[in-house]
């Protein structure tokens, strides 16, 4: 009866004869691309940011080490990573209980997208900086919560274009703020050229993207004959429903606070002495590599799917095992140890994002689908805020450690 009934779903919301669903496809992954590219702007440029208003550039000098001295900011990049995550989690838990006005959200969206950008470009302090942080994490929640549900109105594969959106934006954003400082722009430069990526939003959401075909009561009535598969109706009723999407959350939400305290906990720390980058610079490289592998891994679902993401967190586990004893010990000989784990984190992170959305779409019925979506985008967040308030304290306590000659090929 349950795979009767997914086959009947299935054929309900796809339509083979439509020769213009390359239109949906193609506007979904412009929507990621645009959705995510501030966030990742905003987290590569979290060293450079903190390096820009941080007057106590001596580097921990109050600590006087018998062996070493770590050369890291007082303050970590996790502080840039709470501003970017804490505003677009209250978003997301607030955003499923409202109307469904997708063209009021996405047009906030856009203009917090256009505010962020500003606000870094031409802030004098840290708190301008880090409430122009701020704007990109509400506009990427908003973003998130209404696009990534509103995919359940169109074709399935719109899920996957989505997904492969946010990775390439991982990618393109990280080597797009990498490069023009490479070149030399400054960051308030980098920062208004990133002013056109909100106007692409535009495009894509009101021009490329078609309007959601409207489904019959016929076919929603064959659909939807079971007591599970009926309509949420009321606050109460979405709150009980919450309970049956934990499966999908719990898992997702480990993902990413192990790799979020990687990324922004423990990044800043790693440090190759006689490399050919310099400190900044790996930094900025280390987020490139991370969003390759984000990339890759989102956009292989219809390629490579699974349903245990709870493996993804065991793995991903493992990677912090790696990196909190390589920045205390530094016992990597090379930098392409740490740029081979962390291009592996950000497959086993990408995978279980993508995979868990995917997952729902088959398990989860239409009529359920935009509410249980809305509210399992909470679980990264929630994963990555806890990774950010633990990064700070840790990281503190490992710029205050004797730091240890790094082991070289002889």
């Amino acid at each position: 009866m349950t795979a009767a009934k997914h086959k009947d779903t299935e054929s309900a919301e796809e339509s083979p004869e439509d020769k213009q669903v390359w239109r949906d496809l193609v506007g979904f992954w412009i929507l990621g691309l645009c959705n995510n590219f501030g966030y990742v702007v905003m987290l590569s440029a979290a060293h450079d940011i903190i390096a820009r208003f941080d007057t106590q550039t001596k580097h921990v000098e109050e600590v006087k080490s018998e062996v070493l001295q770590r050369q890291c900011h007082i303050v970590s990049t996790g502080a840039i990573l709470l501003a970017d995550v804490v505003p677009g989690l209250v978003v997301k838990v607030i955003v499923p209980f409202l109307p469904f006005w997708v063209n009021t959200r996405v047009i906030s969206a856009i203009f917090l997208t256009s505010m962020s950008f500003l606000l870094v470009a031409f802030a004098n302090s840290d708190v301008i900086a880090i409430i122009g942080v701020a704007c990109t994490s509400a506009a990427c929640g908003i973003g998130e919560s209404t696009i990534l549900a509103y995919t359940s109105n169109y074709n399935k594969n719109t899920l996957s274009t989505w997904s492969s959106g946010t990775g390439g934006a991982g990618i393109i954003g990280s080597i797009a703020y990498a490069g023009l400082v490479a070149i030399g722009l400054n960051s308030r430069d980098t920062m208004l050229i990133m002013m056109s990526v909100p106007l692409l939003q535009c495009v894509a959401f009101w021009v490329i993207l078609r309007k959601p075909q409207e489904k019959s009561d016929t076919a929603i009535s064959v659909i939807d004959m079971s007591e599970d598969s009926q309509k949420l109706e009321g606050y109460l009723e979405r709150l009980k429903y919450m309970s049956k999407l934990l499966k999908y959350m719990i898992p997702l939400l480990f993902v990413y606070f192990f790799e979020y305290f990687i990324n922004q906990g423990l990044f800043e720390l790693e440090y190759f002495e006689n490399s050919f980058l310099d400190k900044e610079a790996q930094y900025r490289w280390l987020c490139v590599d991370y969003q390759i592998g984000v990339f890759i891994s989102r956009s292989s679902v219809n390629l490579i799917s699974f349903r245990q993401i709870w493996i993804l967190s065991l793995l991903q586990f493992f990677n912090v095992v790696y990196f909190l004893t390589e920045v205390i010990y530094f016992y990597s000989p090379t930098i392409w140890i740490p740029f081979a784990v962390v291009l592996w984190e950000g497959l086993l992170g990408g995978g279980a994002y993508v995979n868990t959305f995917y997952r729902m779409a088959k398990d989860i019925p239409q009529s359920r689908r935009e509410f249980a979506i809305g509210v399992t985008v909470q679980a990264d967040s929630l994963g990555i805020m806890i990774a950010g308030f633990l990064a700070l304290p840790v990281h503190n306590a490992i710029c205050r450690m004797p730091e240890y000659k790094r082991l070289t090929f002889s």
